[in-house]
């Protein structure tokens, strides 16, 4: 059996804080643990650390279903289920969690003035489709017949887009934070792939749990 556990170099320790992944400013940024830093782990994770007025931008996992654990600070994670084509939304306090299945859209903003989470996935490296990267693709031609949006205004909405941004807003913003340098780390992820299944779980599942009873029916954009 071909195991990274019977590598004679087997190690089962690693130090997220020595492997930045996205670094904002010295604030706001990600490190990590995956296959690569730790070749023994059957999952992975982030280690987030982020001030008010940042975002962990809309995006979906390809192959990953996702944990956001809660250590410090309040945050927001949003969900879209396309089974029911509903956002669910839910505040985090620490030790509270919730759970982002694979191949939904879903982002984090901040409700104090700094937070700290996990984000854990099942899988030791997961794929990634940011939001950044879909919408400044579209052409704005398609946008425009679609839904039709002016073409000047959707390539003026996407122009800041100019690399994938984990943690927005996007440097050149108008409403970027006065700190952010937009200094992109290395990017764990090696490619992107195609859900192996449908995103939408049998009937019976429960994914997602929301505290102090139901989601937020109104979406709090306070920074």
């Amino acid at each position: 059996m071909n195991s990274p556990l019977n590598s004679p170099a087997l190690t089962l320790k690693a130090d997220s804080n020595q492997h930045i992944n996205y670094q904002a400013d010295a604030h706001n940024y990600l490190t990590q643990v995956f296959g690569a830093e730790l070749p023994a782990i059957q999952t992975g994770l982030f280690n987030v650390h982020m001030t008010r007025g940042f975002v962990v931008q809309p995006h979906w996992h390809t192959n990953a279903t996702e944990l956001i654990f809660a250590i410090s600070g309040e945050i927001l994670t949003s969900v879209f289920n396309p089974c029911t084509q509903q956002l669910m939304t839910y505040k985090l306090t620490p030790g509270q969690v919730c759970v982002l299945p694979k191949g939904w859209f879903h982002w984090i903003v901040l409700l104090s003035e700094q937070a700290h989470f996990l984000a854990i996935f099942d899988v030791p490296t997961p794929d990634v489709v940011y939001g950044s990267d879909f919408l400044k693709a579209i052409p704005p031609e398609v946008l425009n017949r679609a839904y039709c949006v002016s073409e000047e205004d959707y390539k003026k909405a996407v122009a800041p887009l100019q690399e994938s941004v984990i943690l927005g807003p996007p440097p050149g913003c108008g409403n970027v934070p006065p700190s952010v340098q937009g200094i992109q780390k290395r990017p764990h992820h090696g490619g992107h792939q195609a859900a192996a299944s449908s995103p939408c779980p049998s009937h019976g599942q429960v994914y997602l749990h929301g505290y102090a009873g139901q989601p937020y029916n109104r979406y709090p954009y306070s920074y």
